[in-house]
């Protein structure tokens, strides 16, 4: 039993997800956080000054995962009183996570259609993010990067179906705490280590055994849910 009571093995999972992913989240997010930082003033671009707004772009992106974690999470919890319905949330997540792996392995692109499901909330959140441009001071940064956290992401909505089975605000919470942890080295890294890793990252030999990777973990949470499963392998994240 894990005495933290946050099941450490889905959150490590959802960790190494978020670094998988990190091939999305340079594509995505990376010219973002390059845009932002060439907004500061030449004169304020002193290394520590972008270190502390990058961080706080981030500490707020990874805020957000965070709430949207734990509402998605509670309302899990409603739907799942339904008879079935709990099993039918478990089956949808392991479908989003084999979706995820055909993304990052880019043999299939349909996740991208999901995110088109955000992108009437992101049209309301957007001019609040351009209300804190230029971001000078860390503050600013926290704030503009909880805006940025709602950025429609086909990736962060599989996660989203993973919280949404778990049925458990602060597991659902930590599940997305914990894959956002998992995306910051991509988004971090600067200079020659970003380049390094980026080429890493998109190699095609890399791409495929994460999504390789993520699918067995997926079938895996099938499989547990068959009958007699639970008795061969580990309780399901959603279970106790």
């Amino acid at each position: 039993m894990d005495p933290t009571g946050l099941d450490l093995p889905p959150l490590a999972a959802a960790f190494v997800f978020g670094l998988l992913g990190g091939a999305h989240c340079i594509g995505m997010c990376g010219g973002i956080m390059s845009a932002l930082t060439f907004a500061v003033p030449p004169s304020m671009r002193h290394p520590a000054r972008l270190a502390g707004l990058l961080l706080g772009y981030n500490l707020g992106r990874i805020a957000s995962y965070i709430a949207a974690g734990a509402l998605v999470a509670g309302l899990g919890t409603l739907i799942g009183v339904a008879p079935g319905a709990r099993l039918a949330l478990q089956v949808l997540a392991a479908v989003m996570l084999m979706l995820m792996a055909l993304y990052i392995a880019d043999w299939w692109k349909g996740l991208l259609r999901v995110e088109a499901l955000g992108r009437r909330l992101w049209r309301h959140l957007e001019p609040f993010g351009r209300r804190l441009m230029p971001v000078v001071r860390v503050p600013q940064a926290v704030a503009l990067g909880a805006v940025w956290g709602w950025l429609p992401c086909g990736l962060v909505y599989s996660m989203l179906a993973w919280s949404l089975a778990i049925a458990e605000p602060l597991r659902g919470a930590a599940i997305m705490g914990a894959f956002g942890l998992g995306t910051l080295p991509a988004l971090l890294a600067t200079g020659l280590a970003a380049r390094q890793l980026g080429a890493l990252i998109r190699h095609p030999a890399t791409r495929t055994l994460a999504a390789l990777a993520i699918i067995a973990f997926a079938l895996w949470q099938l499989w547990v849910l068959l009958p007699g499963g639970m008795e061969h392998g580990a309780a399901h994240p959603g279970d106790h």
